[in-house]
């Protein structure tokens, strides 16, 4: 058995005992595997053992990477998520060659995405990041900002706005881990309640995923706890 097989094993039994404390259906939450600095046969060899979905930072190589996967595995119906950084020049090719993405973080982006999105393709899944934590070196925005920019994105034709996404700041306690990510809850409820139509929170990686699921995460983003540890240096 593969050492990634075994841990997308580990992975899925982690989330499912933490469903399992907070009460939830392990159904309701979708494992995204992070494969940023990994390569296409990593990738493979995740969807190989049942992962479907997969996670990307950096343009250029996930773009690379969507091709080498394809070429090599055609047969392979794989879900591409963008949850980096997204600067206004890199749209189109997000818009393109992405199913979902978690990082829109301003109008303008959502904009873009919305012109850029191919008519062929069904709606692009989008996710508004919401800067929990406050931190000044964090891409988001403030949650006192987050309905008006939501209504604004949910009014876009060819993009689904499917929830709200955060990366809040690093904690060792789980109790500290559930704090913004509650917060982000209570954030994601008062938006449903003004009307808009979310099914999503995206929040959880493989240091807080627990915490982030008793909170109510619905897609939990794992890299390092499948892939291993990353070489930035690729």
């Amino acid at each position: 058995m593969s050492v990634i097989r075994q841990n997308l094993q580990a992975v899925r039994q982690r989330i499912t005992t933490a469903a399992d404390s907070a009460q939830r259906d392990v159904h309701a939450i979708d494992l995204l595997a992070v494969s940023k600095t990994f390569g296409a046969d990593a990738v493979i060899a995740a969807a190989e053992a049942g992962q479907r979905a997969f996670g990307e930072n950096y343009l250029q190589e996930a773009l690379d990477k969507i091709a080498a996967v394809r070429a090599t595995r055609p047969d392979l119906a794989l879900e591409w998520h963008f949850i980096g950084p997204i600067q206004s020049n890199k749209t189109r090719p997000i818009a393109e060659h992405f199913d979902w993405v978690h990082s829109v973080d301003r109008e303008k982006i959502a904009q873009r995405l919305s012109e850029q999105r191919p008519a062929h393709l069904p709606p692009l899944n989008v996710c508004l990041q919401v800067n929990i934590s406050g931190e000044a070196s964090k891409s988001g925005v403030l949650p006192a900002d987050a309905l008006a920019v939501a209504k604004a994105i949910a009014a876009l034709p060819r993009l689904r706005l499917r929830g709200l996404m955060a990366i809040p700041e690093a904690e060792g306690d789980e109790a500290q881990q559930r704090a913004p990510f509650r917060q982000l809850h209570v954030l994601f409820d008062q938006l449903c309640a003004a009307g808009l139509q979310l099914d999503t929170l995206s929040m959880g990686m493989s240091a807080d995923m627990t915490a982030a699921i008793a909170e109510g995460a619905t897609i939990v983003r794992i890299g390092s706890a499948i892939f291993g540890t990353r070489n930035y240096a690729k």
